[in-house]
C-alpha cells in the first residue's frame, strides 16, 4: 500500500508540472463533467417518460357501463374533453367536467369541485397565457391543478365546469361529440379504462423515448468521447518518455497504471463530483432547461435518484480512469521503431480538397437535377457525406496557402510571430485538418439534423408564414353544444366592429356535400365584396380579394360552390342556432370579418365566447389549427438545436485544448525568442495562429457551407435553420476559440518568463 500512495503521488506531481499539464487537466474535467451529465440524462430521459406514463394512467378516465343508469350518475362524473390553444402555440386540453352528484369522482389534481362558471388552469398554462388573460378565458379562476394531476410540470391543461352544467344526454362540439360518464380515474377505481379519454396532448406528440435518447447519444455522449480521447492523449510525449523510463526500471503494468490513475485521477474526481452535484439539483427542484422552455420534473427523476446521481459521475469517473490508463499502457510504434518517417503524410489533402467544391455543388443542385422522391433525398445524403470527409481537408489546404502568404509578409516586414505561424501552418496541413474535422462536422451534422426536423412541421410552417401576410380582420367562430338564437345574438351584438356571416355545408348526399352557403346582410357580403341578391345566388369560386378567401383556403369549404344568401340579423341567428342543434346534418362556421381591415383579437373572442355560450367556441383566425399542431414539432426542434451546440462546444474545446497542448509542447523551444524579438508579443501572435485561428475558420466557413447545402432541405422555408441558430453556433465556436487563445498565450508568456539560458 505504500509503494501504491507513492506511485499515485508520482502521478500526481508529474501532472502538475508537465508544461500542458494544466491543459490535461481541464480536459479531462471537461470530459468527465461533460460524460457524467449525458449519461446522467441518458436516464432523466427514462425517468420522464416512465413518471409521465405513469401520471397519464393514474389521471385516465373509467367507465362502468355494466350498471344501471341510475346507479352509474349516482357516483359518477360528466367529462368532455376539447381543445384550445394560445397564439402560435402548441394546442392543449381543456376538460369540461360536471359532478352528476356531489360525492361524483374528483380529477386528480384538484382540490375541490369548481363552482359553476369557474377553472383550474395548470400553473404553466396560466404562466405562457398571462398575456393573453388566460385566467379568466373560461371563466373565474378557482386554483392551480396540482402536480399529481399533470403529467409534467410543464403540461398546459386547463379544467372548466360549465355554469349550465355537463349532461351525458347533451351534444356538444362540431363533432356532435357527447359528454361521457366517468365513475373513477385510473387502474384503482372500479371499472374499465378507456383509450383516447385521457386529458392531454403530450402522449400524442411525444417522440419514443428511445429517439430522445437517441440524441442525447449522439449530441452530448459521443462529443464527450472524442474529447475524452484527445485529453488521454494531451501531453503524450513526456508520459510516454516518463513511461519508457519507469519500464526500464524494472516497473509493472500496475505500477504504471497507478501512476496514471494518480496523475488523471483529480481531475477525472473533481469532473464527477460537480456532475453528481449538477444531477442532485435536478433531484431537489424543477429545473427549467434554457432554450426549450421545459420545466424538468424533480418528481420524475427521484424514482430514480441513485442511479443517476451517483451511478452515472461514477461510470463516468471509471470510464475516464480506465481510458487513461489504456492509453499510457499502450504501445507506440513510434517510441521504438528505427525505421525513418516520411517527411511528408499530408500529400493527399490537396487532392482530397479538390472534391470539397464538387460536394458542395452537388448538396446544393444534385437534387433538384434528379428525379423525386427517392434520388434527391440520396444525392442529398451522398454529398453531404461527401462534405463532411473533405471540408477539413479544403480548410487545411486553405490554411496552407494562407500560410505561405504570411511567411513572405512577416519577412518583408519583420514579423517573427507571424513567420513562426505561417511557416509551421504551411508545413503541417495535416494537423490542421484534423483540428478542425470534429467542428465543421459537428456544424453540418447539426444544420441537417434541425433541417430534416423542419420538413414535418412544413405545413405549419407554410400556414404560420402566410398568416403574416393575410388579412387578419377575420375570424371563424365554431360554436360548442346547443345554443339558442338570443345567445347568438348577444354574442354578436358585443363585437360591435365586425360584420358576421354564416358559412354551412350539408351532410347530405354527394350533390350537396360540397356545397357551402354563405348568409348575411348586406353590409356583411359588400365588406366582403360580394353581391347581394334578392334570392340566393351560386357562384362559381369565391373572390380573391376577398377577405374570407384564406379562411376558405385552410377549410373543407373551399373544395366546392358556394351559394350566397342574404339574411338579416334575426334570420342568422336562428339560422346559426338550428344549425348548432343538428350537426348531424350540418357544419356550420360563424366568420366574424372587420370591414375597416384592422385584426380581431383573438383572445378576447375567445373569453367573450366562454362569458356567452355554456361550453364556448372554437375561434381562430384562418389557417391558426395547422399554425398550432405544427408548433409541437417546432418545441421539438429546439432540443435538438440545444444539444446540438452543446455538442459542438464541446467539440470545439476538443479541438482547442489539442491544438493549444501541441502549441505548448513547443513552448520551450519558442522560449527564447523573448530574448532574440525583444518582447513577449511573438507568442499572442503564434498562439493566435495556432489555436485561434484554425478555430474560426470551422466556426464561419464550417456553418456557412452547413448553411448553404441544407437549403435544398429548406426550399420551402419548413425549417428551423434560423440567422440566430447560425449566429449561435458560429459564435460558440469563436467564443471557445478566443478563450484558448487567451490561455495558450497566458502559459507561453509565462514559460517564457522562465526560461534561463543553459546551453540550449
Amino acid at each position: 500500500m505504500t509503494l501504491a500512495r507513492r506511485l499515485l503521488a508520482v502521478g500526481r506531481a508529474a501532472g502538475r508540472r508537465t508544461e500542458a499539464g494544466g491543459v490535461r487537466f481541464v480536459a479531462l474535467f471537461l470530459a468527465t463533467l461533460v460524460l457524467g451529465i449525458g449519461l446522467a440524462s441518458l436516464v432523466a430521459v427514462h425517468a420522464v417518460y416512465a413518471g409521465k406514463d405513469e401520471r397519464r394512467v393514474a389521471r385516465t378516465p373509467v367507465s362502468a357501463p355494466d350498471r344501471a343508469a341510475g346507479q352509474r350518475e349516482a357516483d359518477a362524473t360528466a367529462w368532455l374533453e376539447l381543445t384550445d390553444s394560445l397564439d402560435d402555440e402548441r394546442p392543449f386540453s381543456v376538460v369540461y367536467v360536471s359532478p352528476l352528484r356531489g360525492d361524483a369522482p374528483l380529477p386528480p389534481g384538484l382540490e375541490r369541485w369548481p363552482e359553476p362558471g369557474e377553472a383550474v388552469l395548470s400553473p404553466e398554462l396560466r404562466r405562457a397565457g398571462a398575456g393573453e388573460d388566460i385566467d379568466h378565458r373560461y371563466g373565474r379562476l378557482a386554483g392551480t391543478i396540482g402536480a399529481e394531476g399533470l403529467d409534467e410540470p410543464s403540461e398546459w391543461l386547463a379544467y372548466v365546469r360549465p355554469r349550465d352544467g355537463l349532461s351525458p344526454d347533451r351534444a356538444a362540439g362540431n363533432t356532435s361529440a357527447v359528454a361521457e360518464v366517468v365513475t373513477g380515474f385510473g387502474p384503482s377505481a372500479a371499472g374499465r379504462m378507456v383509450s383516447g379519454w385521457e386529458p392531454g396532448w403530450g402522449g400524442r406528440n411525444d417522440k419514443s423515448a428511445w429517439m430522445f435518447q437517441s440524441v442525447v447519444l449522439g449530441l452530448l455522449v459521443l462529443p464527450a468521447v472524442v474529447l475524452l480521447v484527445v485529453a488521454a492523449r494531451t501531453g503524450a510525449h513526456t508520459r510516454d518518455r516518463r513511461t519508457a523510463l519507469v519500464a526500464a526500471l524494472g516497473g509493472r503494468r500496475l505500477d504504471r497504471a497507478l501512476i496514471a490513475v494518480g496523475e488523471a485521477g483529480p481531475a477525472a474526481a473533481l469532473g464527477a463530483v460537480i456532475s453528481a452535484a449538477a444531477v442532485g439539483a435536478a433531484l431537489l427542484h424543477d429545473l427549467r432547461v434554457p432554450h426549450t422552455d421545459y420545466l424538468l420534473s424533480a418528481s420524475h427523476l427521484r424514482a430514480y435518484g441513485w442511479t443517476a446521481a451517483v451511478l452515472a459521475p461514477l461510470a463516468a469517473f471509471l470510464i475516464v480512469l480506465a481510458t487513461v490508463v489504456l492509453a499510457d499502457l499502450a504501445p507506440r510504434r513510434g517510441a521504438s521503431g528505427t525505421r525513418p518517417r516520411g517527411t511528408s503524410r499530408s500529400a493527399w489533402l490537396p487532392r482530397l480538397a479538390v472534391l470539397c467544391p464538387l460536394s458542395i455543388l452537388l448538396a446544393v443542385y444534385g437534387p433538384g437535377l434528379v428525379s423525386p422522391p427517392v434520388l434527391p433525398t440520396l444525392t442529398s445524403w451522398a454529398s453531404t457525406v461527401g462534405t463532411v470527409l473533405t471540408l477539413p481537408a479544403a480548410l487545411a489546404t486553405v490554411t496552407a496557402l494562407a500560410g505561405n502568404l504570411l511567411t513572405r509578409r512577416a519577412r518583408a516586414r519583420g514579423l517573427p510571430g507571424t513567420l513562426i505561424a505561417g511557416r509551421r501552418s504551411s508545413t503541417h496541413p495535416g494537423a490542421t485538418a484534423r483540428l478542425v474535422a470534429g467542428v465543421s462536422g459537428a456544424l453540418i451534422v447539426l444544420m441537417q439534423a434541425v433541417a430534416w426536423q423542419g420538413i414535418f412541421g412544413s405545413q405549419a410552417t407554410e400556414a404560420r408564414q402566410l398568416s403574416v401576410r393575410m388579412d387578419r380582420g377575420v375570424a371563424s367562430v365554431g360554436v360548442r353544444g346547443t345554443v339558442s338564437a338570443s345567445a347568438v345574438a348577444g354574442f354578436l351584438a358585443r363585437v360591435p366592429e365586425a360584420e358576421a356571416v354564416l358559412l354551412t355545408t350539408r351532410g347530405g348526399g354527394p350533390e350537396d356535400r360540397h356545397v357551402t352557403t354563405l348568409y348575411g346582410d348586406c353590409a356583411a357580403l359588400t365588406a366582403l365584396r360580394l353581391p347581394c341578391p334578392a334570392r340566393e345566388t351560386r357562384v362559381a369560386g369565391f373572390p380573391e380579394k376577398s377577405s374570407l378567401a384564406d379562411l376558405f383556403r385552410w377549410t373543407s369549404y373551399g373544395n366546392g360552390a358556394l351559394r350566397i344568401r342574404r339574411a338579416g340579423t334575426a334570420a342568422l341567428t336562428e339560422r346559426a342556432a338550428s344549425a348548432s342543434a343538428d350537426r348531424d346534418r350540418e357544419t356550420s362556421t360563424l366568420a366574424l370579418v372587420r370591414p375597416d381591415g384592422r385584426p380581431l383579437s383573438v383572445p378576447a373572442l375567445k373569453r367573450l365566447s366562454h362569458e356567452v355560450f355554456p361550453l364556448g367556441a372554437g375561434v381562430g383566425a384562418p389557417g391558426e389549427g395547422d399554425v398550432t399542431v405544427g408548433a409541437v414539432n417546432r418545441d421539438q426542434g429546439r432540443w435538438s438545436a440545444l444539444f446540438g451546440t452543446i455538442g459542438i462546444a464541446v467539440l470545439a474545446l476538443t479541438a482547442g485544448l489539442s491544438a493549444m497542448a501541441e502549441f505548448l509542447r513547443q513552448g520551450r523551444a519558442l522560449a527564447p525568442m523573448s530574448v532574440l524579438t525583444g518582447g513577449l508579443r511573438v507568442f499572442r501572435t503564434s498562439a493566435a495562429w495556432a489555436v485561434l485561428a484554425p478555430l474560426a475558420l470551422a466556426g464561419t466557413a464550417g456553418t456557412a457551407v452547413a448553411a448553404a447545402i441544407a437549403a435544398p432541405i429548406t426550399s420551402s422555408d419548413a425549417s428551423h435553420i434560423t440567422g440566430g441558430l447560425i449566429l449561435s453556433a458560429a459564435g460558440v465556436v469563436l467564443a471557445v476559440g478566443v478563450l484558448l487563445w487567451a490561455w495558450a498565450s497566458r502559459v507561453a508568456v509565462r514559460q517564457a518568463r522562465a526560461w534561463r539560458p543553459s546551453g540550449d
